[in-house]
Parts: structure tokens; sequence; C-alpha cells
């Protein structure tokens, strides 16, 4: 009797999402990091239609920014640009990304990628005991505030105890799990000192932006006056 073959492993997908207000290389260098220290088969750049924590002043267009998103990605293997909140209502809550991206494709695993002051903030994110129970998590944080090691950077993020309380620490994946069965891993990534705040400070300015952002990205940005005094729809 010939054995059953095992079922063919999951992919693991990470979700990074932001409003890329610009998108810039500290993005891009982020996400290309996570997903080789996390074995993902891609990174999605998941672009927010508007961000519920956010101030939405100098905030282009939605469009706009996934198309930019676009432009940085364009020929790069292992990230493409999420849309999938663009053709939802504003504001734009993670949970409900995740559980409809679960629901397009069921085959998949996700993985949650985001930065240590927005995991900080977590149990104020609509839904956040069902979110981390949803999908797994995975925390950057970029030097000097790199996580020293796991049990600092889950208990030193002054989070309350409802979020705290779920998670246990698992030697064997060097990760915390949570009790729905979903990884809690922390990542240090290369801290590049770049933020699409200063980046449109520049643009107000009339200053350059190259090498803060792929030149495809700046010549759009410059092509349609984007975050400038008069601004232009991109083409």
């Amino acid at each position: 009797m010939s054995a059953t073959a095992p079922p063919p492993a999951r992919r693991r997908v990470g979700l990074y999402g932001g409003s890329f207000n610009p998108i810039h290389f500290g993005h891009l260098r982020a996400a290309e990091e996570v997903r080789e220290a996390a074995a993902l088969a891609e990174v999605r750049l998941v672009v927010a239609n508007t961000p519920p924590h956010k101030d939405a002043t100098d905030l282009a267009a939605a469009a706009q920014r996934m198309q930019l998103v676009e432009l940085a990605l364009d020929g790069v293997p292992g990230l493409r640009a999420e849309g999938v909140e663009l053709d939802r209502p504003a504001p734009s809550f993670t949970i409900d990304t995740v559980r409809l991206l679960q629901q397009r494709e069921p085959d998949v695993d996700f993985a949650l990628i985001l930065g240590l002051d927005a995991f900080r903030e977590i149990h104020t994110w609509r839904e956040h005991q069902a979110l981390v129970a949803a999908c797994d998590l995975i925390v950057t944080s970029r030097p000097p505030e790199a996580v020293r090691d796991q049990a600092d950077a889950l208990y030193g993020s002054h989070l309350p105890i409802a979020v705290t309380s779920g998670f246990c620490y698992e030697p064997s994946s060097k990760c915390y799990r949570h009790t729905s069965g979903r990884r809690l891993e922390f990542l240090s990534v290369t801290g590049l000192d770049i933020s699409s705040s200063a980046i449109r400070d520049l643009l107000r300015h009339g200053r350059s932006i190259h090498f803060l952002t792929p030149a495809p990205v700046v010549r759009a940005i410059a092509a349609a006056k984007l975050y400038a005094a008069h601004e232009q729809p991109l083409s």
C-alpha cells in the first residue's frame, strides 16, 4: 500500500499596510528584510484608502499613492502592491482587510507586518483581539529601539493584559504563540532615516528627493507636482 502524500505546504504571505504617502526606501528595505527573515513567499504592500489613525492632511489620493507603490515595486521579485482597501469605503480597518483576503485566498497563511510603535497601540485598533487571533503578527523595530529579546518586546510595550495574556513563549520556534495558534515574532530591520513627512516637506520647499525613493517615483511625483502647492492627477 502506497503512503499518502503529505498535503502541499501553504504559502505564507506578509501584509505590510500603510498610507505610503509617498513610499520610500525605508518602506522597501523593511519589507525586503522581513520577507527574507521570516521566509515569506511574498510581501504585499497594502495601500490604505483612508488610515483611521492618521491625520488626512497632505494625504494624496489613494489611487495616486497606489500608483507610486506600483512604480516602486515594478520588476521587484517577492514584493507587490495590494489595492484591496481601495475597493472598500473608507476608513481602512486592518481586521476587515485580513478577513477579506482570507476569504479570497483560503489557501494562504497571512502574516501582518507592523512596526513596534503601531504594535504598542494595537489595543486601540478595531477588534484587536480578533485581529491577533486571525493572523500571525510580525513586529519590526529599528535601531536604536531594536528589540533586545522577545520578552522585552512584548511586555515592555505597555500593552494591556487583555492583549499580552493571550500569548505564551514557544522555545522551539523562538516566537510567541497565541491561544488561537497564531504566531507573534519580533524582527529588527535596518534603520533608514527616511520618512514620508520629510519627503513631503522637501517637496513643499522645492527641494530634491532623489535617492530617498526609487527614481520612477521621483519622476511621477515631479510630473504631477504631487505634494506641491498645485497638484495634478497622475496619468
